[in-house]
């Protein structure tokens, strides 16, 4: 991954910014009619000065359906690589970081899936689609009903209600299933300690180890053990980046000693956490905020829609501009 440190200079966001001037999104929990499959909703908008072609990555723990128009990604999956504009697609989970190539700036809304949810709700395996991305034509939607409706006139949280408002309509209309509770369980225990014993989770849940094996490999595409530590790893990515609470220690303890911890993350990202800090992706950046908002909001430590211990003042006028839309 290459230094995409001066991205802040070449994007100017509209959805928020960190103090480091890396664009974030405007990202809230999801409407409750699809809240069963959808974790957090989410959108974005960055414009780009310049026309040059702008390195970054993806690094996610959960499933996605992601409309991105306007700008040109290529993003280095499991199958090569795969051009995309001006479509909704499906992505998997990652199992390590995802390059990707961008320009045109950053025009993207989406919602964040429950594991299983792919398979939930379009009979697409979660397992299958590690480090996958696919156009949602696979799940049976023909993708002009979704990524039309982007219109330019509107504002960006406007853009992602009619996408809740798709995915609430489809879900009404063909009754499909939620996703399996334990595997529910399984992600919350990697968001409240990822160091935990399994053996004991599984006992918690009143089900074998085996089951939960079974479960994470279904519906994550990885092993327990590897879910906690991916959990591990992007917790310390996103403090490397600025957008975790600072003092929040636990997330640094959670490794043996500082070996440890370089040997983990180079295992994941193949660097050391200085190098990826000095290699900070602004993309990436916007990613792991997503996930570190909802994080503090699972373990309560914010108030839905309270500011984040890393917000900065361009965001807040964001954040006032999704309150008044939702209310």
């Amino acid at each position: 991954m290459n230094s995409e440190l001066d991205a802040a200079a070449k994007l100017r966001s509209r959805t928020g910014a960190t103090d480091k001037g890396d664009p974030l999104s405007i990202n809230r929990a999801p409407d409750k009619r699809i809240a069963p499959w959808v974790s957090r909703s989410m959108v974005a908008y960055a414009y780009q000065k310049g026309a040059e072609t702008l390195e970054g990555a993806l690094c996610n723990d959960a499933p996605y359906i992601r409309s991105a128009v306007g700008v040109d990604w290529t993003a280095t999956t499991r199958d090569g690589d795969l051009a995309i504009r001006d479509e909704t697609f499906l992505c998997g989970q990652h199992s390590t970081i995802m390059p990707l190539k961008y320009s045109g700036g950053i025009k993207v809304a989406g919602l964040m899936l429950r594991p299983g949810a792919l398979r939930a709700l379009f009979g697409v395996n979660d397992g299958n689609m590690l480090d996958r991305i696919v156009s949602i034509e696979r799940g049976g939607v023909d993708d002009d009903e979704v990524t039309s409706l982007f219109d330019e006139s509107l504002a960006p949280t406007a853009w992602l209600l009619r996408i809740e408002n798709w995915l609430a309509d489809f879900v009404k209309r063909t009754g499909v299933a939620e996703p399996d509770p334990i595997a529910q369980a399984l992600e919350l225990q990697a968001f409240v300690d990822p160091n935990g014993s399994l053996s004991k989770f599984a006992e918690r849940q009143n089900v074998s180890l085996r089951t939960i094996e079974r479960t994470a490999k279904r519906d994550f595409g990885l092993p327990p053990n590897q879910i906690m530590r991916r959990a591990r790893i992007l917790d310390l990515a996103a403090k490397l980046c600025g957008v975790a609470d600072q003092e929040d220690e636990e997330i640094t303890l959670r490794f043996f000693d500082q070996a440890h911890q370089i040997r983990e993350f180079q295992i994941f990202f193949g660097m050391t956490p200085l190098e990826f800090q000095r290699n900070r992706s602004a993309i990436l950046t916007l990613s792991l905020e997503i996930r570190q908002a909802r994080r503090l909001e699972l373990l309560d430590w914010i108030e839905p829609g309270a500011i984040r211990p890393w917000m900065r003042k361009p965001l807040l006028a964001a954040r006032a501009q999704l309150n008044q839309t939702v209310n």
